[in-house]
């Protein structure tokens, strides 16, 4: 495989926020990392694969002792989190103790997270590099060092801003989502995302549920919701996520 030439690309979407994905990922892994800027304290929403190390290639990450929230354990999401002291996740999430997906071959991810066999994967979910002599056969998903629990209606004070932890399961046990009820806007981990494919969200994996999910989504519709900073994909405005709730819930409760 070629070497990337940047393994990370950050980009700024809003006053105080960027996003971070490793472009060099097959989409399904290619995660959304959010970095928001506070006025006493950051907030950093996911930490990628932990192919490459944030602290290496992106320091200023660091700087000022950011408040982490893993959204869900799986490895797209929690990879990095090892690299930070401590981070935040709902307690059904294994984030000191990660179960599921622990390899970056197509096939072999697939069956550890119960992805649907028909699904096209190819061999490897990596396309390059992050630099000379990585050995994709040896990823493995490295624990985090410690864990808080969050759990559903819990605050995270920035300073100013204010985030409320939603308990949206689903899509895995303990998916969370932070609510910015002032700013009325959502980082939703993989409990809603927009990939512009034929993929449905992912409700089918191992520890998914979707009488759950249907639930979640029937949660999201009662909120008050400009703008979606997913997991997956580009930032969603109100209506193209009424349209992603509508439509599951239209095709999920007709099954």
């Amino acid at each position: 495989m070629p070497v990337a030439d940047r393994w990370f690309v950050k980009t700024q979407v809003r006053d105080h926020l960027s996003i971070i994905v490793e472009p060099s990922m097959h989409f399904l892994l290619r995660a959304n990392i959010w970095h928001l800027r506070g006025r006493d304290r950051d907030l950093i929403v996911d930490t990628g694969l932990g192919v490459a190390s944030l602290r290496t290639h992106l320091p200023t990450l660091f700087e000022r002792d950011p408040l982490v929230v893993i959204t869900h354990a799986h490895l797209d999401h929690s990879g990095g989190a090892h690299e930070f002291d401590q981070c935040h996740a709902h307690p059904l999430e294994h984030i000191t103790n990660p179960v599921g997906g622990n390899t970056l071959r197509g096939r072999e991810l697939a069956d550890q997270l119960g992805l649907n066999s028909a699904q096209p994967v190819p061999e490897w979910m990596i396309k390059a590099l992050p630099h000379p002599g990585y050995r994709p056969q040896d990823y493995t998903l490295r624990p985090a060092r410690a864990s808080r629990s969050l759990t559903d209606g819990q605050t995270i004070d920035l300073g100013d801003r204010e985030l409320t932890v939603l308990h949206l399961p689903g899509h895995s046990p303990g998916s969370i989502a932070l609510y910015d009820q002032s700013n009325r806007s959502l980082f939703s981990g993989d409990v809603i995302y927009d990939l512009d494919t034929d993929e449905q969200l992912l409700d089918d994996l191992h520890g998914s549920n979707i009488d759950d999910y249907i639930a979640s989504m029937r949660r999201l519709q009662d909120l008050d919701i400009d703008c979606v900073y997913s997991g997956h994909g580009p930032v969603l405005q109100r209506d193209r996520c009424a349209e992603i709730i509508g439509t599951y819930l239209r095709d999920r409760t007709h099954r």
